[in-house]
């Protein structure tokens, strides 16, 4: 479906859709929708135990899109507190830029799995009359990494082992709610998390490792449920 399908879309259901009010105190919300991570990582140069931190050279990150799970509990009718959470998003893991002798080293890594609950305050500027409800939110964010495991390749050309460090830190997003009955709401919604990570491997014996700001935007579509 095209963008612009997609849009006229949703602003026909928006034109049909019965006047609903939206969030108010004591409202318990649970959104379900396809949620993806994009890594917008910022590497730090792969150090080596022997040969130091090598120019130019630096580790990669694909994105992924799993089922996100999303559970607000409204304060007020413009304040909430909400948890995100997902099925474990899967990366795949790269290295990049060895140079000279070394460029037979670049290519996967290995691959990881994570978790990233975020528990977050959420802010609903509109009245509680509105069926259409934006929103602003700002909290805190755990990744769990785990299930790291090193490529056939990888292992093949002298790696071993892959260890990749859990993460803390802030997370902020936008979004919107529009009620399409008293219940039943469309939402989407972005954020930006910060996931700073350490990535420990060893190659011939020597230990390897790489700092890595994985920083991703969290993009997610889908629909809620107010009880």
């Amino acid at each position: 479906m095209s963008k612009a399908l997609f849009a006229a879309s949703l602003l026909a259901v928006a034109l049909i859709a019965p006047v609903a009010h939206a969030h108010e105190a004591g409202d318990i919300i649970m959104r379900a929708g396809a949620i993806t991570v994009d890594p917008h990582e910022n590497s730090g140069r792969i150090n080596h135990s022997v040969l130091g931190k090598v120019d130019g050279s630096k580790a990669t990150l694909d994105s992924d899109t799993q089922l996100g799970l999303n559970f607000a509990y409204m304060l007020t009718s413009n304040w909430g507190i909400e948890l995100l959470a997902a099925t474990p998003f899967s990366h795949d893991v790269g290295v990049k830029g060895m140079p000279g002798a070394f460029a037979g080293l670049n290519g996967k890594l290995g691959s990881l799995k994570h978790l990233p609950p975020t528990l977050s305050l959420v802010y609903y500027p509109m009245e509680s009359k509105s069926a259409f409800q934006p929103y602003v939110g700002a909290g805190i964010n755990y990744t769990w990494f785990f299930d790291d495991k090193l490529s056939s390749e990888a292992e093949s050309k002298g790696f071993r082992g892959l260890d990749m460090k859990d993460s803390w830190g802030l997370a902020a997003q936008v979004g919107m709610d529009y009620m399409l009955t008293d219940k039943i709401m469309l939402n989407a919604q972005v954020r930006y998390i910060d996931i700073d990570t350490t990535g420990t491997t060893s190659l011939a014996g020597n230990k390897v490792k790489v700092d890595v700001d994985v920083d991703p935007w969290v993009y997610m579509v889908g629909l809620g449920y107010k009880f």
